[in-house]
């Protein structure tokens, strides 16, 4: 209950987290949205203009060399001096509009203002658009026939390359596009020919679509951005998450290693007193110094020697755990014999076994080789291994213990009883440091939910695995399993290279 309420207000927190940062996010797209010139975020405005001053800086030195190929090819219909003309008149303008481009992307664009800048840029393209408009002085000059196609043509491809450069900026795709439209149009109605109406419909056409397709660019252009924000906006995100969780990974670590200090100090500290408490209470029990005059007392001492030892145990339990944690758990290695070790820990259960009438039965495989590992620790794990099963087991119940040879090669022990079981729900519980499964709870089995973290911890030492085996009514089994690698058979010979120091004389 307790887990699930946490759990329910870590997921609470996590929604209001969520919710501020929503909202938060809705009040700058406003903001933004206010202070913009387009409609749009301010952030975009400057993506944008940045875009179509690269654009015009770009095309810098193709639009003059394009006008020069264009009044070349019009010099056929018309006087140099018109052609030329015009031709310069759009080449100055286009120069002017580069550097205004060159100005603006030179500038700090921390503050920039949207506005002032969109209004400089569309001036100077309404500039441009109205140097394109002399087009018409071309109809208007004493010309060869076939005037009116040729400046149709120019004014065609006028339209089309304004069009790309000034794609992130609609309104300058209007005003420097419309006026040689309108001029060049009007001046071909005036002709009164059927083919100048049908080139005077077709170039209001093609502005409105060329300006369509600005309009088409530019939304596609926000689009563009507004992914790349999203996608910058989740990686922040992603970023602080990392950093939240980094961060608590070390708040942890640091609780951790606080609690598995203070587990080992205060353990050291309560082992003292707890020595001459059992020690004396020993005393007391066996009356070495006489007998007892009320006999009650006898019975006292020998509880509180009882509770002592318990206590004891218990804290010799926590010591380990913090050792371990902390990284300050030494393996003392040798050769042992995993077999003789469990055969120690079933005769010291073997009595408390039988005050249950708990049958213990041994089965021990054949020609087991030494086991390279701790053995305390080793004892350890099969003394809590059985403890727990005799635990667990209920009256006139019966536990196997089998010591043999893994299938990989390495060596287990393994403890079965033919208990209540464990619930499956349980299991993760009860492998968790001071975690207890009902049964437990319910029958009120002195101890703290550290003999199977223990065991955890030490065959991870040994490189080993752990697993436990559990259903209800059926029992529990539990097998230790130590690697190949710890077999002494399995271990390759060390071969030590003396260097010999041979002496030669000269009758040698």
């Amino acid at each position: 209950m307790p887990r699930s309420l946490a759990q329910s207000s870590d997921e609470n927190a996590q929604s209001q987290r969520q919710a501020r940062r929503n909202v938060q996010r809705a009040v700058l797209d406003a903001r933004q949205r206010l202070t913009s010139s387009s409609g749009t975020r301010s952030s975009y405005d400057l993506e944008l203009l940045l875009d179509y001053a690269g654009s015009r800086i770009s095309a810098a030195w193709a639009l003059p060399l394009l006008m020069a190929i264009l009044a070349v090819f019009a010099t056929m219909w018309v006087p140099p001096l018109i052609a030329f003309a015009w031709a310069g008149s759009v080449a100055v303008t286009n120069t002017l509009l580069v550097l205004l481009c060159r100005r603006f992307r030179a500038r700090q664009h921390e503050s920039f203002d949207a506005r002032r800048w969109t209004a400089s840029f569309v001036a100077g393209e309404a500039t441009f658009g109205l140097s394109w408009a002399l087009l018409v002085l071309f109809l208007f000059t004493e010309a060869r026939d076939g005037v009116e196609v040729i400046t149709f043509a120019l004014l065609l491809i006028g339209v089309a390359a304004n069009t790309v450069s000034t794609r992130s900026l609609p309104s300058a795709t209007l005003v420097s596009t419309a006026p040689a439209t309108l001029a060049v149009s009007i001046a071909l109605m005036m002709l009164s020919e059927p083919l100048a109406y049908a080139m005077a419909a077709i170039a209001i056409g093609a502005q409105v679509f060329f300006f369509f397709l600005a309009r088409r660019l530019h939304a596609s252009a926000i689009e563009t951005l507004k992914h790349q924000s999203e996608k910058d906006a989740l990686i922040f995100e992603l970023e602080d998450a990392r950093n939240m969780s980094e961060e608590a990974r070390r708040q942890a670590e640091r609780a951790n290693i606080a609690k598995s200090s203070f587990l080992a100090t205060m353990s050291h500290e309560l082992r003292t007193p707890l020595n001459a408490i059992i020690g004396f209470s020993e005393v007391l029990k066996s009356e070495l110094l006489g007998p007892h005059q009320v006999p009650q007392y006898k019975e006292y001492a020998g509880d509180i020697h009882a509770s002592g030892l318990h206590l004891l145990n218990l804290i010799n339990e926590l010591l380990d755990l913090s050792r371990i944690e902390a990284g300050k758990y030494e393996l003392n290695e040798e050769a042992i014999s995993l077999g003789d070790i469990a055969e120690d820990c079933r005769r010291m259960l073997e009595i408390r076994a039988k005050t249950k009438s708990i049958e213990i039965t041994a089965r021990y495989g054949d020609g087991l080789s030494k086991l390279w590992a701790d053995e305390r620790a080793v004892r350890q794990v099969v003394l809590n291994l059985l403890s727990n099963a005799i635990k667990f087991t209920p009256q006139s119940g019966k536990v196997d213990l089998i010591v043999a040879r893994s299938d990989d090669g390495g060596q287990y022990v393994s403890v079965r009883d033919n208990g209540p079981g464990i619930p499956e729900s349980e299991i993760e519980t009860v492998l968790t440091s001071f975690g207890q499964g009902s049964l437990a709870q319910k029958t009120a089995e002195q101890g703290a939910g550290l003999g199977l973290p223990i065991v955890q911890k030490i065959m991870e030492l040994h490189q080993g695995r752990f697993d436990l085996f559990s259903k209800l009514r059926f029992g529990t089994e539990v097998i230790a399993t130590f690697p190949r690698a710890r077999c002494m058979d399995a271990i390759a010979a060390v071969h030590e290279k003396r260097n010999k120091l041979e002496i030669y004389n000269e009758a040698s």
